[in-house]
């Protein structure tokens, strides 16, 4: 008996649409994480990418438990001394979609395949995105808790 191992595009990918509405972030991206890199699959591979392309409308509706929104901080580094940072609830005014990606980048694997991974996931702000030729299933994540 031999262990089935995925080979690199032998995996056909599907598409899948969130809605992020009303969800809680941290609950949503790991569930997204698990889409992105396969493990929902039983032909899961660890070295290769077998998960599919996630679709994310409302980012701009998500939410945070707590005290969050004045609390948690996102720090990026700019070339010079010191650290940029900011706000949650300021980054949610000026791109809420953000918020979302660095919840499911921090989840995924550190390598060039997580990157690759981190490329089929699509956030948009409002219920428009320009897949509809990739006809995505709707799928219900994260159930408001």
């Amino acid at each position: 008996m031999t262990t089935y191992m995925a080979k690199p595009g032998a995996v056909e990918q599907k598409w899948l649409l969130v809605d992020a509405t009303d969800k809680i972030v941290g609950r949503l991206a790991s569930e997204i994480a698990v889409i992105l890199m396969g493990k929902h699959r039983p032909t899961y591979t660890p070295h290769v990418d077998t998960g599919d392309f996630v679709v994310v409308v409302n980012c701009e509706k998500v939410r945070f438990t707590g005290k969050k929104w004045d609390q948690k901080t996102y720090a990026w580094y700019t070339g010079y001394p010191g650290q940029k940072t900011i706000k949650a609830a300021d980054r949610l005014e000026k791109r809420p979609e953000l918020i979302l990606q660095e919840a499911v980048r921090r989840m995924l694997p550190k390598s060039k395949l997580g990157a690759a991974m981190l490329t089929k996931l699509k956030l948009y702000t409002g219920a428009n995105h320009p897949h509809q030729a990739q006809s995505p299933e709707p799928t219900e994540l994260a159930s408001n808790a």
